[in-house]
C-alpha cells in the first residue's frame, strides 16, 4: 500500500473530506475511515492492482493541544503515538482539550515517565501490569492537564477503536501526522449529524457504565439518540449494579457537572435505569409540597439542579449580559458580581485531588431534599410538614456517598450541604440581615460548606417559586446570601476567625479554674461574642468568663 500525502490532484477528492481515498491514476475507487479501509473497498473493483492513498483534510483545521507538538518532537517518529478519544473528538468541535489519551505498540508507562520528566509533570504508574502510565501537568493559571499513556488493546489500533464506546470516541490521530485522522467508525461524520451511536450492539453489556457516559454525550455535545441505541442501553440498565462504585461515582458526578443534569436524570428515569442506579431518589416522586412550592419532591429536586446552574453561570468570571437579562438573573449579577473570581476559584477547589468541589454541591443539591419522604406528615391544622428532613436527608445522603467510595471529606461535606441547606432561607426569613452571631453560628456549623450552601439557596429559592417569585422575597434572599459570602471571604478574621484573645491557660491562671470542659465552653462562648462585637480585648474576655460563672441559670445569656 502506498501512501501519497499530495494528492490535491485528485478530481472529486472535497467530497470526501475527513476520510481516506484510495485512487489509480488520478481515479478515487475506494475509501474508508483508515488507509486500510480505503485498499480494501478499491480492491473490491480493482484487485490486481495497487493503489495509492491519501487522507482529504477537513475544511477546519484540527487543533489539540501545544503539548501533542512537543511529545511529537520528544519522542522519535519511527515510534507510532496516536492519540485517541475525546480529544480528538473536542478538536473536531474547536473545544479546550484538557485530558489527552495516547495509544502506543508497548512501553506505554517509560514513555509516561520520559515525558513527566521532561516537563517536569508528576507521574503515575496506574496498572504495571497492564502498563498504563499517567502524566500530570500544571498548566499557567494552575489548571491540570492530564495525559494517559495505554498500549493498543487487540491485535492492531481499528480492533482497539472498534471496542471503544461510541464511534465519536473511536477516533485517532498519529501525532507524528496529526493532520490525519483515522476514523474506521464514522465518527467524524456522526459528529457531524449530531447522532450518538455504540461502536457495537455489545457496547453497552461489555461496560453498562455506557449507558451513563452515553447520556451525558448526548447532553453535552446535543446529540440524538435514536431508539436503536436507547433499546441497547434500556436492555443493559439491570447491568449497573455489576461496575464499581468509583467508576459509578465519577460518572455521577460528571452527569451533574454536565450542561443539564436535570435532564440527564429524566433520561435515566425514562430507561427505567434509576432503581439499579440510584433507588433513594425514586422515593422523592409524587411525593407532593405545599405552597409556595410550586412541584413535588422530585421534579423540584431536578429543578434546583437547573437553577443551580443557571445561578453558577451568572456568576463566571467574566460578565455575561445574557446570562444576566433577566430580572432576578440581574439581581444575582449586580449584587453577587464582585466574588465571581472568589466563586470560581472555590468551585475549583477540589477535596480530592482528581475530583472539582462542583459536581459534590450539584450533589447536595440533588439530595437536599430525599429526607422528604420519611418525614412526611400533617400537623394538627392539617398542614403537611417535613420536621427534621434535614437531619434525615444528611445521613440517607452520608450512607450513599459512603457507598460510593467517596473519601471521608467529601461525605463529611455533602451531608453538611444536606444538614443545613434551609439556613440561608431561614435567615431571610426573619425580614432582616442576619446579625454578626448568626453569621458566625452559621459558618461555624458549616465551614467552607457555608459558600456552597449559599448558592444552594439561591437555586432553592428560585425553584420553590417559579415564577410566582416576589422581587422583594427574591432581592432580601440575594441580601442575606451577600452577607454571609461578605463575611465569608472580607471579613472572616473579625466575624468567622477572630483572633483568640485568651486560651484555657488564662482562665486557669486568671479565674482559679481546674481543667474541665468548662474551659472549652468557655472559650467558645468567648469566641463568639468577640465574633459579635460584644468583646474586643482581654479584659473583656475575662469579665465576660467570670460572667458566665457567676450566671445563676448556669450559662450566659448573651443578647443576639
Amino acid at each position: 500500500m502506498k501512501q501519497d500525502q499530495f494528492g490535491g490532484h485528485i478530481e472529486g477528492r472535497s467530497q470526501y473530506a475527513g476520510r481516506w481515498i484510495a485512487y489509480i491514476n488520478g481515479k478515487i475507487v475506494g475509501h474508508g475511515g483508515t488507509p486500510q479501509q480505503a485498499v480494501h473497498a478499491a480492491k473490491a473493483s480493482r484487485f490486481k492492482e495497487t493503489p495509492q492513498v491519501s487522507f482529504v483534510p477537513t475544511s477546519i483545521p484540527i487543533t489539540v493541544h501545544p503539548i501533542v507538538n512537543k511529545i511529537s518532537s520528544q519522542l522519535p517518529k519511527e515510534l507510532p503515538i496516536y492519540l485517541v478519544g475525546g480529544a480528538v473528538r473536542d478538536a473536531l468541535l474547536n473545544l479546550q482539550v484538557v485530558d489527552l489519551d495516547f495509544l502506543l505498540q508497548k512501553d506505554a508507562i517509560q514513555t509516561a515517565r520520559t515525558i513527566a520528566d521532561s516537563w517536569d509533570g508528576d507521574f503515575y504508574g496506574l496498572d504495571k501490569k497492564r502498563d498504563y502510565g499517567r502524566v500530570l501537568l500544571t498548566e499557567t493559571g494552575g489548571k491540570r492537564l492530564v495525559l494517559d499513556f495505554t498500549p493498543i488493546q487487540g491485535s492492531s489500533l481499528e480492533e482497539d477503536l472498534k471496542n471503544r464506546d461510541f464511534t465519536i470516541n473511536a477516533m485517532a490521530l498519529e501525532i507524528h501526522h496529526p493532520t490525519e485522522i483515522l476514523d474506521p467508525l464514522g465518527g467524524a461524520a456522526d459528529l457531524h449529524t449530531k447522532r450518538l451511536k455504540p461502536c457495537s450492539s455489545k457496547s453497552f453489556t461489555a461496560d453498562p457504565l455506557r449507558i451513563l457516559r452515553g447520556i451525558r454525550f448526548s447532553i453535552n455535545y446535543n446529540l440524538s439518540i435514536d431508539p436503536g441505541t436507547r433499546e441497547l442501553m434500556h436492555a443493559a440498565v439491570n447491568l449497573l449494579p455489576t461496575v464499581s462504585a468509583e467508576r459509578l461515582r465519577d460518572e455521577l458526578l460528571h452527569l451533574l457537572a454536565s450542561d443539564k443534569p436535570a435532564a440527564a436524570f429524566r433520561i435515566l428515569d425514562q430507561l427505567n435505569a434509576l432503581p439499579e442506579f440510584r433507588p433513594e431518589l425514586l422515593a422523592m416522586k409524587g411525593v407532593p409540597q405545599p405552597p409556595p412550592h410550586i412541584h413535588d419532591v422530585w421534579d423540584h429536586s431536578l429543578d434546583v439542579l437547573t437553577k443551580l446552574h443557571q445561578v453558577i453561570n451568572v456568576l463566571q468570571p467574566v460578565y455575561n449580559p445574557d446570562e444576566s437579562a433577566s430580572l432576578f438573573s440581574g439581581v444575582i449579577s449586580h449584587r453577587l458580581g464582585r466574588f465571581r473570581e472568589r466563586i470560581r476559584e472555590h468551585l475549583e477547589s477540589n477535596l480530592v485531588a482528581t475530583r472539582e468541589l462542583k459536581g459534590l454541591i450539584f450533589l447536595g443539591a440533588l439530595y437536599h431534599d430525599i429526607g422528604k419522604p420519611l418525614t412526611k406528615q400533617f400537623d394538627i391544622k392539617g398542614q403537611l410538614r417535613f420536621f427534621n428532613h434535614d437531619e434525615i436527608g444528611a445521613e440517607i445522603t452520608g450512607k450513599m456517598a459512603a457507598e460510593l467510595q467517596f473519601s471521608s471529606a467529601e461525605v463529611a461535606r455533602v451531608k453538611t450541604i444536606v444538614l443545613h441547606h434551609m439556613r440561608p432561607l431561614l435567615l431571610a426569613q426573619t425580614g432582616k440581615l442576619p446579625t454578626r452571631r448568626a453569621i458566625y453560628r452559621f459558618f461555624r456549623d458549616t465551614g467552607p460548606a457555608g459558600v456552597d450552601i449559599c448558592l444552594l439557596s439561591l437555586a432553592d429559592t428560585l425553584a420553590t417559586y417559579g415564577p410566582t417569585l416576589n422581587p422583594e422575597i427574591w432581592a432580601h434572599q440575594v441580601e442575606v446570601v451577600r452577607s454571609l459570602l461578605e463575611a465569608w471571604w472580607e471579613n472572616k478574621e473579625e466575624v468567622i476567625s477572630p483572633v483568640p484573645l485568651i486560651d484555657g491557660n488564662d482562665l486557669l491562671d486568671e479565674l482559679g479554674l481546674q481543667p474541665g470542659p468548662i474551659i472549652g465552653n468557655l472559650l467558645r462562648e468567648i469566641r463568639e461574642a468577640q465574633a459579635s462585637g460584644k468583646v474586643f480585648n482581654r479584659r473583656q474576655a475575662l469579665e465576660l468568663a467570670s460572667e458566665i460563672l457567676n450566671d445563676p441559670s448556669g450559662r450566659w445569656q448573651g443578647n443576639s
